[in-house]
């Protein structure tokens, strides 16, 4: 029979080997699974057999797009107290794959790369001005709303609806690099100083990473939302900044442009915390298009335009989907977990339920996998119910008319910027049905609003003086002869679609121009 000291002893042991492995747990918790270190003595094997080895020791899972792995190279899987992530290096054999972990997975992809870039035209050095197309790399398709930015400044812009882009680049920007940027793709960069030419045509790869459904599943896409809200105050920024902005807005009548507006403004954005203080506009440049020539007398105020893009700062103002006491009006489900930038993102997709009887949203809100900051969200309203948001949109419509809206849908985008994120990209795009009375046929109309932040300064930002600030509806003045794209001067602009641009210089027009003096 064992002594009592005998049974102290291994007593004692046993406390402290629970001890032992209670703080070996802590600390693997704390450090990722990539930077802790292993040891696998199998020899040599096939690179698909020694991540099956690798997922019997870890614990951990891995999923990758099958075409970045070559499954029959043989590995020599014999490590000494290796870091995993050293360890998957060697096994893998490609040094442009990175990894990454969500829940018990580890995800393979291939890193941020130069990208595919095609120069075409004359240099460009004395105006500074980088131009050209993004587009998919196997479909050749245009990619609308790309961003197109310095990585460590606050300047930037995005495509058009048809993947175009412009952006003024100064000297002290030399030694910065270009990023361009798509929900999905693999992130294209470029050093400025090694930029040459203009009409420059980019092509982005596509980034697919099989996902498998269990790591979907297990997510609940109502935390995620939740742990987004709560970091708002963390991940967005904290003092008030100022945005420079170019805004259009038009309204087509059966695809005939109406009327067209652009503007330069600067937003006085204040902080994302706890502030008791709005946001303010100042128009520091902008000019209105009127289609003096058309026949039909219908006239519609909408209740769009600045306005609408402040309001649509979900962020700031927390969309309605994202908000805890709507949630139990919504269904939500995760659909996917994409790549952007050098990091990736969740896509949860959510629908107002079938019982309940407002008019509310359906769309997509993309999320950050590590810091849960809302980086895109895609969304409209449910058309079942737009006849009761008629006075949403409308302010008032011609004498002897009925018009209401059809469609509204919007994009919301926001940037990162060392670590904190800024309002980046607005969107709307809305259809309305007008009707003379006693008449059978509708005419339909379309109005686009649109909102580009160029650049982000953080520096000696104060609020405006009462006289500077803008209404959101603006007054013009001022005739300018025609449509002219170097209006513009050394700002940053959207340049119009070639569609749009064709409609701007058909139309008999009276134009005119705001300088921001004018009340």
């Amino acid at each position: 029979m064992m002594s009592p000291s005998g049974f102290i002893f291994i007593r004692l042991k046993i406390i402290l080997l629970f001890l032992l492995l209670l703080i070996q747990g802590k600390g693997f918790s704390q450090v990722s699974v990539l930077d802790s270190l292993f040891s696998f003595r199998n020899g040599l094997v096939k690179t698909s057999e020694a991540l099956n080895i690798i997922t019997r020791q870890t614990g951990y899972n891995f999923t990758y797009d099958s075409r970045l792995i070559d499954a029959e190279r043989l590995t020599d899987l014999s490590y000494e107290t290796t870091t995993l992530r050293s360890v998957l290096e060697n096994v893998t054999g490609n040094d442009s794959l990175e990894f990454s972990v969500i829940d018990k997975f580890i995800i393979i992809s291939r890193k941020s790369s130069k990208g595919s870039l095609e120069t075409g035209g004359p240099d460009d050095s004395d105006t500074g001005y980088f131009t050209g197309t993004v587009k998919d790399k196997e479909t050749g398709e245009p990619l609308p709303f790309a961003t197109i930015a310095l990585k460590n400044k606050g300047k930037g812009t995005v495509t058009n609806t048809n993947g175009e882009f412009g952006l003024k680049l100064g000297p002290e920007m030399l030694q910065d690099t270009i990023s361009v940027a798509y929900l999905g793709y693999i992130n294209f960069e470029l050093p400025v100083n090694q930029i040459k030419g203009t009409n420059t045509e980019v092509t982005l790869d596509r980034e697919y990473i099989a996902i498998p459904g269990i790591i979907i599943k297990n997510q609940i896409p109502q935390e995620i939302i939740h742990k987004a809200v709560k970091s708002i105050p963390d991940n967005y920024s904290k003092s008030p900044v100022y945005l420079t902005g170019f805004y259009r807005e038009g309204v087509l009548k059966r695809k005939v442009l109406q009327n067209y507006s652009e503007a330069i403004l600067k937003v006085y954005k204040s902080s994302y915390s706890i502030s008791l203080l709005g946001d303010q506009i100042k128009v520091l440049q902008s000019r209105k298009i009127e289609n003096t020539g058309r026949k039909d007398t219908l006239t519609v105020r909408l209740k769009a335009g600045l306005n609408t893009c402040n309001e649509l700062d979900g962020v700031k103002r927390t969309f309605d989907f994202i908000k805890t006491e709507n949630m139990p009006e919504y269904t939500y489900r995760m659909t996917d977990i994409l790549p952007y930038e050098d990091e990736s993102v969740f896509a949860i997709d959510f629908e107002q339920k079938e019982d309940v009887d407002l008019p509310l949203y359906k769309g997509t809100v993309y999320i950050n996998t590590l810091d849960y900051a809302v980086m895109n969200a895609d969304f409209e309203l449910n058309e079942a119910y737009l006849y009761k948001m008629k006075d949403a949109f409308i302010s008032n419509s011609t004498r002897g008319f009925s018009t209401w809206p059809v469609s509204v849908k919007y994009s919301v985008s926001y940037r990162k910027i060392n670590e904190t994120y800024y309002l980046n990209h607005v969107r709307g795009d809305l259809q309305f049905a007008s009707k003379r009375k006693r008449r059978v046929f509708n005419s339909p109309f379309t109005v686009f609003f649109e909102l580009a932040v160029t650049d982000i300064d953080t520096i000696n930002v104060t609020r405006f003086e009462r006289d500077e600030t803008t209404p959101v509806h603006s007054v013009f003045s001022r005739v300018i002869p025609s449509y002219d794209q170097k209006f513009w001067g050394n700002q940053d602009f959207l340049r119009p679609e070639d569609d749009l641009l064709k409609e701007l210089k058909n139309m008999k027009v009276n134009l005119r121009e705001f300088t921001g003096n004018d009340k």
